[in-house]
């Protein structure tokens, strides 16, 4: 009679907060049946129409079609739900904070988030972190601090539905609803157009639908303000208008996915097949970012009338966003400004002042209304304290000097204004920081944080992870694909890749993620913490100090200056960024300098053979900077007369290959930018085999005749470069 109390409580405050166009979070803590039992007891006494339980295994009682696994969240991103259980109770359940953030944006107003715990949650680790968990350790040696502090938060805040299994809930006061407005949601006015849901969404979609070429337009939002489905309104006006052809991207299909809802539901006569639209002979097509960027490069998408939409834009490399920029007259950036998709804080560090320069004329949008719930909706307030969703960097205090020294993650996980400030840094300097990294913050064995203090401020932070260590039996075995421990990235990907056994018994560090505060940048930060990082890892025995990254010219730049070699270059283009992910490293004892030497010289050996094939399409600027490191064949005075004869007489440049081969590697050696138009070209044509169309593409010529005559003038370029007495 209890429960059938309880539940009644329950779904009595859900009409309440329904009324408020509120959400609710239930805390229900006891053992795995109890709160099996009064979850369901829940779900079946209320009359709820999209009903979700996150969970490994489905509970009697359910059909599976009701049940999700945590980690297929992503696929509901754009649906709705009005009762979400998340089971981290039962055995083999845990709480997995990047489903937990995804879908908890999907919970409508009215709705109730069941989060099922143990009652003594953050004592020890739960199934979730044996993701966590690196060979050798064991997920039951891992600390818990991350869970204890969410149940900390979770027990001080207000707005929390307490429900001990078997007991009665306590329910937090309600404040009486502001108006009929407010409870009836989003209201047309004369703002509104009958397919939009707020004034905010349809300034957006004119602004869409009637953008001007060459005013790049940038909407940004928090989640739930209907940015996605914004652009499906505006590709709906845009082909019934005629409009032949709508690319969008983004980082992966499923961020789109309620583009394509809104678009299907507003062109009913049209057709869905996959990740393209039809109506008629017109189309909405998805194009995942490398695969837009090949096609970019090869003239194949862009250039006059082409439009293109780009959804979650701060989860894409700013050099892509630039790319595109370049190759479309009409282009959209819509990003979220605090969520799991991406920093919109880093896309506005990253990109806007490449966008300022290129076309000052950009315009901006933002969306600030919500849709899915009210504006001062609890639950959002309370995820985003959770999760650190909305972390921002604080600002440094002026004149204060700034002090390296190691964080420790058992002081972290206490101060909570520290802990904000430090992870508002890494949301704001990076693409990817997910939920997720702020329990590996916490609980992560092997990991270090190094930050540089202006009093109680971070002007920068490095983290890093401890690999290798491995003895030689299982290094034979990881080297010859027989084993595959959890984790040691960038230990197993040199042993898989490059045959290298002692890549697995070294001890490697590896820097995970470095950042610093976006008004310090460029005043030597950077540096400071990677150097500070190298001594301590050398004084604790590390053979190594590593990094892994997207290949971009300044990041490998900058790399470079501070004493790290290329050991590796992925062949492929990883799907989410659109960039081949790169190995560096520095060593730091004798072990150390034999294996990066080793490495290196098995790398720059293979070099010019991958840039002629599997590496044909990679950008010249990178290759350059590749082949910087490598000292090549010394020209002679033979290759001189021929890249003369090539320059100011008429061989034919293929016939002076090596020579002029010889001619990039020399001009790199005696300091030619590595992003030189005239070495960028050479490279392009004489590393990389570019045809003639590619080369035409590349540099707006008019064809084959023209790009010999460019080429002719790269090497007259480069032989003005380089003295006489230094090519023999």
């Amino acid at each position: 009679m209890e429960e059938e109390a309880g539940v009644g409580q329950l779904l009595e405050h859900a009409e309440a907060l329904a009324r408020r166009r509120w959400r609710g979070l239930i805390w229900l803590t006891g053992e795995a049946p109890a709160c099996r039992a009064a979850a369901l007891a829940l779900w079946q006494t209320g009359a709820w129409r999209a009903p979700l339980w996150v969970a490994p295994e489905t509970p009697p009682g359910l059909a599976d079609g009701e049940r999700l696994a945590p980690g297929r969240a992503r696929t509901r991103l754009g649906g709705e739900q009005d009762l979400l259980v998340v089971d981290a109770v039962s055995e083999g359940a845990g709480f997995d904070p990047d489903a937990f953030g995804a879908l908890a944006g999907t919970l409508r107003a009215g709705g109730l988030l069941v989060l099922m715990t143990p009652p003594d949650w953050g004592a020890r680790p739960d199934a979730d972190y044996a993701r966590l968990a690196e060979h050798p350790f064991l997920p039951e040696r891992l600390t818990a601090r991350y869970l204890a502090r969410l149940a900390r938060l979770l027990g001080d805040a207000p707005e929390v539905i307490r429900w001990p299994a078997g007991g009665m809930p306590s329910l937090p006061p309600l404040p009486p609803p502001e108006s009929q407005a407010q409870a009836a949601g989003p209201v047309n006015d004369d703002r509104v157009a009958p397919d939009c849901l707020t004034g905010d969404q349809a300034e957006a979609v004119a602004r869409l639908v009637g953008q001007r070429r060459r005013r790049p337009l940038v909407i940004t939002a928090d989640r739930g303000r209907g940015k996605s489905a914004a652009l499906g309104i505006a590709c709906a006006r845009l082909l019934a208008a005629g409009e032949r052809e709508v690319l969008v991207t983004a980082p992966r299909p499923s961020a789109v996915e309620s583009l394509f809802e809104r678009l299907a539901a507003l062109c009913p006569e049209g057709q869905r097949q996959g990740t393209q639209f039809c109506l008629a002979e017109r189309r909405v097509c998805f194009v995942a970012p490398d695969e837009l960027t090949r096609r970019a490069r090869l003239g194949e998408v862009g250039g006059a009338g082409a439009r293109l939409l780009v959804d979650e834009a701060a989860a894409i490399p700013a050099a892509l966003l630039g790319e595109w920029l370049g190759a479309f007259p009409r282009i959209a950036f819509a990003t979220t400004l605090h969520g799991y998709e991406g920093s919109g804080r880093g896309f506005a560090v990253r990109f806007l002042p490449r966008l300022t320069r290129e076309a000052p004329g950009w315009q901006g949008v933002h969306l600030g209304e919500p849709i899915r719930w009210a504006a001062d909706d609890p639950l959002e307030r309370l995820i985003n304290r959770l999760l650190l969703l909305d972390a921002e960097p604080v600002a440094a205090p002026p004149k204060v000097e700034a002090v390296w020294q190691p964080v420790m993650p058992a002081a972290l996980a206490e101060d909570e204004s520290l802990l904000r400030s430090l992870f508002g840094l890494l949301v704001q300097a990076h693409y990817r920081t997910t939920p997720s990294d702020l329990r590996r913050l916490l609980d992560g064995l092997g990991a270090g944080i190094g930050a540089l203090m202006a009093g109680r401020s971070p002007l920068g932070v490095v983290l890093t992870g401890d690999e290798g260590g491995f003895d030689a039996e299982l290094a034979e075995r990881v080297a010859r694909g027989e084993r595959r421990p959890r984790g040691h990235l960038m230990a197993q990907s040199l042993a898989a890749h490059a045959g290298s056994r002692e890549a697995l018994t070294a001890k490697l560090r590896r820097v995970v993620r470095i950042a610093v505060a976006e008004p310090q940048r460029r005043a030597g930060l950077g540096r400071r913490l990677i150097e500070a990082e190298a001594e301590r890892s050398g004084r604790e025995g590390i053979d190594l100090l590593g990094s892994s990254f997207g290949a971009e010219p300044g990041l490998l730049a900058f790399w470079r200056t501070l004493g790290f070699v290329t050991l590796r270059l992925g062949l492929t283009r990883e799907t989410a960024t659109g960039e081949h992910a790169v190995m560096v490293a520095r060593p730091l004892t004798e072990r150390g300098e034999a294996l990066v030497a080793g490495l290196a010289a098995r790398f720059q050996r293979a070099l010019p053979g991958l840039l002629a094939f599997e590496l044909c399409e990679l950008e010249p600027e990178v290759a350059a900077a590749l082949l910087a490191e490598g000292a090549g064949p010394a020209p002679g005075a033979d290759d001189r007369r021929d890249a003369e004869d090539v320059a100011f007489a008429q061989r034919e440049p293929a016939l002076a290959r090596p020579a002029l081969q010889a001619l990039v590697r020399h001009a790199l050696a005696r300091g030619v930018p590595a992003g030189d138009a005239s070495l960028c070209l050479l490279v392009a044509w004489g590393f990389q085999g570019a045809s003639a169309e590619r080369l035409a593409a590349r540099l707006g010529a008019s064809g084959r005749r023209e790009v010999t005559t460019r080429l002719r003038q790269a090497v007259a370029v480069l032989l003005a470069a380089a003295s006489p007495a230094s090519l023999g």
